[in-house]
């Protein structure tokens, strides 16, 4: 915002009480009440101002309190901020950020704890980015805020305590790149967001027990980075995908069908897919946790796909 006085944001207690997670705290008081401006509670209503924004010129950042209450701007998500470039012909562009907390935390109940992902994705024009780290997401944020397309940008509830150093320099990472998390030999493990941390967990057990996994989180969403995801894939023959989104329709789905079809010659055992079981997320803890994917079901999964 410093850089670019186009920058601005927007959504539900942004300003003075710095977001619900505190993503935008000390930014009113530095930049003012109308580059951080409070909405009232409606969503249709300031998605919409934020896309008009966009085509008058400026930069804007929505945010979502939670993703789930983006679902009452969807309207101007699809119809609005993914179709105008195309359907002025090219007068308009729409550099603007969506981005908000989602997906399951601790015992949010069902409408708190929802994974948009599978339902943005099919909306043409937009590109989707999920950030995992304290590195990635500032990378992610700058380079979503500087692009010129519309992006999603996914943040997870569980994920905003991490703490790591950072670069004093400037540094932005690619909006459509996937990164290598841990190189292996033999099985691709592909995931992102909060699920990164499952992975990781269950790698370390995988290694103890004599198997290599490679893990890739895969941050851009939409598109796919098949040619990272496609070299592994031709390293080691085998494919995981481990998601927090829904089972029907969901990102596994469609990286599975876009991995079948690119890949399919190099495959040497189905790709097996975990994800989050169709269901309402349940209140209670426990039943939570049995509905997304666990550490220990990942170790199954890798063990009979290797064996």
């Amino acid at each position: 915002m410093d850089r670019d006085p186009t920058v601005c944001v927007m959504g539900e207690d942004v300003g003075h009480y710095g977001g619900s997670y505190k993503v935008t705290k000390g930014l009113a008081e530095k930049f003012g009440d109308l580059r951080v401006l409070d909405t009232p509670i409606a969503e249709n209503s300031f998605t919409g101002m934020g896309i008009g924004a966009a085509m008058t010129g400026l930069r804007p950042i929505v945010e979502g309190m939670n993703m789930g209450f983006l679902l009452l701007a969807f309207n101007q998500i699809s119809n609005n901020c993914g179709m105008l470039h195309y359907t002025s012909g090219g007068q308009f562009k729409i550099p603007i950020v969506i981005r908000g907390p989602g997906g399951v935390g601790r015992q949010l109940g069902a409408e708190h704890s929802q994974r948009l992902e599978s339902y943005f994705q099919s909306i043409p024009g937009i590109q989707m980015v999920a950030c995992s780290t304290p590195y990635n997401a500032k990378g992610l944020m700058k380079a979503a805020i500087r692009s010129e397309n519309p992006v999603i940008l996914f943040e997870h509830v569980l994920l905003y305590n991490l703490k790591e150093r950072i670069p004093d320099e400037e540094y932005i990472c690619n909006l459509e790149e996937a990164e290598m998390v841990r190189p292996g030999e033999h099985v691709t493990i592909l995931t992102y967001s909060r699920m990164r941390y499952h992975v990781m967990q269950a790698a370390k057990t995988l290694v103890n027990k004599g198997y290599d996994p490679e893990v890739i989180d895969i941050r851009s969403l939409k598109p796919f980075d098949l040619h990272t995801i496609g070299n592994s894939v031709k390293k080691t023959h085998r494919v995981l995908i481990v998601e927090e989104c829904m089972r029907t329709g969901g990102i596994g789905a469609s990286l599975t069908s876009a991995i079948n079809e690119n890949f399919h010659d190099y495959l040497d055992a189905p790709i097996v897919c975990l994800s989050s079981q169709d269901v309402p997320t349940p209140y209670a803890g426990t039943l939570e946790d049995w509905t997304v994917v666990q550490p220990a079901q990942i170790v199954t999964a890798v063990e009979q796909l290797c064996h």
